[in-house]
């Protein structure tokens, strides 16, 4: 299991070695992974993250705990699941923005099962598939609250090493401020990256 010293790191190292980890949530007596397959993120003095004009009661679990979650909810529809980094007060973390799922949640609504590989394509589908909502901001990433993160399989490091598999580095998807920083970071090829 991935460790809170683990995400005490500089954000820009967490979030690409974030990809070909494991997602877990356990959902209704069931226990769901989901590959990482991709990230993005948002650092301190970066226009673009929630905790740039400092802390708020929406944006707090930022500036918690490394190893924690931060989930917010845009648009009025959809919540966004992070992973909080560097030591507390500094307000910075990493957006998972897409993973691959083992397999798929028992009670999921008929009409998302047909999406396949693409179900938890992007980060407010991955929270809607596997039922992540602002219930879960905040928390410690730890069995106890039925979410957590595991480190990459021997099997996943070695398709890197040997160049089997390849991260591709871009800017971030969606924003209108610090759009031209390359801090997102995504599974070459793969199938349930939200777009390329």
């Amino acid at each position: 299991m991935i460790s809170a010293e683990w995400c005490d790191r500089n954000t820009l190292e967490v979030a690409p070695d974030l990809i070909g980890c494991t997602l877990v949530r356990q959902l209704n007596g069931e226990t769901l992974r989901g590959l990482i397959v991709e990230t993005e993120a948002y650092c301190p003095g970066d226009p673009a993250c929630h905790a740039y004009r400092g802390k708020t009661p929406s944006n707090a679990a930022m500036f918690g705990p490394p190893g924690h979650s931060y989930v917010y909810f845009i648009y009025g529809m959809y919540h966004c699941f992070n992973v909080v980094t560097e030591s507390r007060h500094t307000g910075s973390a990493v957006l998972i923005r897409a993973i691959e799922l083992d397999q798929l949640p028992k009670g999921l609504d008929a009409k998302y099962k047909k999406q396949g590989k693409r179900i938890a394509a992007g980060p407010g589908k991955l929270c809607r598939t596997l039922a992540i909502d602002r219930s879960q901001n905040g928390v410690a990433l730890q069995p106890g609250h039925q979410l957590w993160l595991e480190h990459r399989t021997s099997e996943f490091q070695a398709k890197l090493d040997r160049r089997q598999h390849t991260l591709v580095q871009t800017t971030r998807i969606g924003l209108s401020k610090a759009a031209e920083h390359p801090w997102r970071w995504y599974l070459k090829d793969h199938p349930s990256v939200s777009k390329t």
